[in-house]
């Protein structure tokens, strides 16, 4: 009696591979700017995604809960400031994030319109 043949399961569409918490387009920003400067300010973020300070708050604690930021406060001067640096799993996250939109993007550049419709 034989077995059922092991044929390998269908790759998944790329898009069920995006994550919420990274994919949602406030978050994937604070990330890409946070993976460009290594370290940055609070305020720089708040006026660079054009966000209220409570929106960039929720946005970040959503990311430290997930551990993807690091989040320090501290003192410049006499005023205080908060401080945003991604985690090794906010890095690895985003990576992956990246490349699964990589994917999307060469699947639509790959794809050959049928005839008859709109290019």
């Amino acid at each position: 009696m034989t077995g059922p043949v092991d044929t390998p399961a269908p790759e998944s569409h790329p898009v069920t591979g995006l994550d919420d918490v990274v994919h949602q387009r406030v978050r994937l920003g604070i990330l890409t700017i946070a993976h460009e400067a290594r370290r940055v300010e609070f305020g720089f973020l708040r006026t660079e995604l054009g966000l209220t300070g409570g929106n960039l708050s929720q946005h970040l604690a959503v990311l430290e809960t997930a551990g993807l930021v690091g989040i320090e406060k501290g003192y410049e001067g006499k005023r205080g400031r908060t401080w945003i640096s991604l985690t090794t799993a906010g890095d690895a996250a985003l990576a992956a994030e990246i490349a699964r939109l990589k994917q999307l993007i060469a699947r639509v550049e790959t794809t050959v319109p049928r005839q008859g419709e709109a290019s």
